[in-house]
């Protein structure tokens, strides 16, 4: 596998914009599949939300890691809080609650655990990477 490319942003809502523009502007240098990046974007940007939401630790940053292998892409969103994600039902006039039920529903497969540093988790999940003809795509970088 190649190296992640990593990003970092404040712990806020402005932080969930930044981070699906610049992940939409590395799917198109990546030359990912249209439909692929959306929907990559789209699931990032619920990750970033419940992130930038939800954890309350001051003064502490949200990572996000990509990772594309050649048959798929990783991305993962990495903050400091401990509560690990659950997926849940929301009242149908909810207005919140669905990020989690969205990314298993689109995502290839997802997770979380926690963070190797003690401190917080990750939330990541996976895509396929197909190409017009059926097969992967490359990462760039040398053969």
């Amino acid at each position: 596998m190649d190296h992640p490319i990593e990003w970092r942003y404040p712990r806020a809502p402005i932080s969930v914009p930044r981070a699906r523009a610049r992940l939409a502007a590395q799917a198109r240098a990546w030359k990912l599949p249209e439909d692929t990046a959306e929907t990559a974007v789209l699931l990032l940007g619920e990750l970033m939300a419940n992130a930038c939401r939800h954890v309350r630790v001051p003064g502490r940053e949200v990572w996000v890691r990509c990772l594309l292998d050649g048959e798929r892409l990783r991305v993962e969103v990495l903050d400091a809080g401990r509560e690990m994600p659950v997926v849940r039902e929301p009242r149908p006039l909810a207005e919140s609650g669905r990020g989690l039920a969205i990314v298993a529903a689109l995502a290839g497969s997802w997770g979380a655990y926690p963070r190797e540093c003690g401190i917080g988790k990750a939330v990541w999940f996976e895509l396929a990477t197909p190409t017009d003809s059926g097969g992967s795509i490359r990462p760039p970088g040398p053969s």
